[in-house]
C-alpha cells in the first residue's frame, strides 16, 4: 500500500503541469476564445518614421470642429395667384353665395355708420348770462365720412354773438388721424364764407386734438386749435379739461378780430354719465380776448375777459 501511494503521488506531480498547459491552449468546453488583435497605429505627417517603432506610441489626431449651423434666411416665396374659385359655389347656388359674401364684408367693416353728437349745450351764468353750443353729425364708413358741424354762443341781453356751420368731407389717413376739407359759413357777427382745411387726431394718452385753417372769399385767414381730455374718475363720473385758441392773420374791425392770437378759452367740466349717451355736467369756463381783439371789445364797452359757471348736457345717438 505504501508503494502504491507513492506511485500515484509521483504520477500526479509529473502530469499536472502538462495538463494545465494543454487546457490553456485548447478550447474550453462551451467557450471559444477569440484572439485579441493589437490596436492599429496612427501615423501623422509630423511623426514620420516614428510610427511602428518599438516602445513609441503616436498621439491621437486632434478633433475636427463641428461645422457651424447655417444662418442664411430661405428666400420668401409669394403665394400662387388666386384662381377666383370658391369651393362653396360647387355645392350651392353661386349667386346666393356671392350675396352672402357681400353681406359678410358689409357687416365686418364695410357697413355705413352715422352719429349725432352734442359736445356742448350749456347755460353760462356769468355777467349777464349766456349760452353756448357745439355739435356735429356725420355719416359714412370707416375711411370716408361726410360731416356737418355747428357752434356758437350768445347772451340773454343780445342776439347771437357768434354762429357758424361747417360742411366737411373727412378721410382717415392713419389709424388715429383724419383729414377734413370743406366750407364754413358764418352767420354772426357777420355773414361770411370760408374754405376749410383741417385735421382731427387722437394723440397718445387719449388726447382729442383738432386744428383747422379757414380762408374766406374776401381774403381773411383764420385758424383754430382745440383739445379735450376725458379723465375718468369713476365708471360714470368724468372730468374733462378743454382748451380752444383762435388766430387771425390780419385785423378785421367788422368782426372785431385782431391779428395774432385773438382769444383763448379754457374750461373744466365734470359730467355724470347716466348713460353713455346722456350726461349732464357742471363746470367753469374762462374766456380771454387778446391784443387788438381786446381793444375792439373795450371800445364798445365790453370786458375782454370773464369767467362763468356753466351747467349743460352732453349727449349723442
Amino acid at each position: 500500500m505504501t508503494r502504491l501511494a507513492l506511485f500515484l503521488t509521483a504520477s500526479l506531480l509529473i502530469a499536472g503541469p502538462a495538463m494545465a498547459q494543454t487546457m490553456s491552449q485548447g478550447d474550453m468546453a462551451g467557450m471559444k476564445m477569440q484572439p485579441s488583435s493589437p490596436p492599429a497605429a496612427t501615423t501623422s505627417p509630423a511623426q514620420g518614421g516614428m510610427a511602428g517603432m518599438p516602445g513609441m506610441s503616436a498621439p491621437a489626431a486632434p478633433a475636427q470642429p463641428a461645422p457651424a449651423p447655417s444662418t442664411a434666411t430661405p428666400p420668401v416665396q409669394s403665394p400662387p395667384p388666386w384662381s377666383g374659385d370658391y369651393a362653396a359655389d360647387r355645392y350651392f347656388d353661386p349667386a346666393a353665395m356671392a350675396h352672402a359674401r357681400a353681406m359678410t364684408r358689409e357687416e365686418m367693416g364695410g357697413m355705413a355708420f352715422s352719429k349725432v353728437m352734442l359736445n356742448l349745450g350749456e347755460y353760462q351764468a356769468g355777467s349777464g348770462g349766456g349760452y353756448r353750443w357745439d355739435g356735429e353729425a356725420w355719416a359714412g364708413h370707416d375711411l370716408d365720412r361726410f360731416l356737418v358741424r355747428s357752434e356758437g354762443d350768445g347772451s340773454t341781453k343780445q342776439s347771437l354773438e357768434t354762429a357758424e356751420a361747417q360742411a366737411l368731407y373727412s378721410r382717415a389717413v392713419g389709424r388715429y388721424v383724419d383729414l377734413q376739407a370743406g366750407v364754413r359759413q358764418d352767420f354772426a357777427p357777420r355773414a361770411r364764407t370760408y374754405l376749410t382745411l383741417g385735421a382731427r387726431a387722437l394723440a397718445p394718452y387719449w388726447f382729442d386734438l383738432e386744428g383747422a385753417l379757414f380762408v374766406s372769399t374776401q381774403g381773411q385767414v383764420l385758424a383754430r386749435a382745440e383739445g379735450t381730455y376725458d379723465l375718468r374718475l369713476t365708471q360714470r363720473l368724468v372730468l374733462q379739461p378743454r382748451a380752444e385758441f383762435n388766430f387771425a392773420a390780419s385785423d378785421d374791425p367788422r368782426t372785431r378780430t385782431g391779428s395774432g392770437l385773438s382769444n383763448a378759452e379754457l374750461g373744466l367740466r365734470l359730467r355724470y354719465e347716466i348713460r353713455r349717451e346722456f350726461a349732464p355736467y357742471v363746470g367753469v369756463s374762462w374766456d380771454r380776448k387778446v391784443g387788438r381783439t381786446a381793444s375792439y371789445f373795450r371800445a364798445v364797452g365790453e370786458a375782454p375777459a370773464g369767467a362763468a359757471f356753466v351747467v349743460g348736457l352732453r349727449g349723442w345717438f
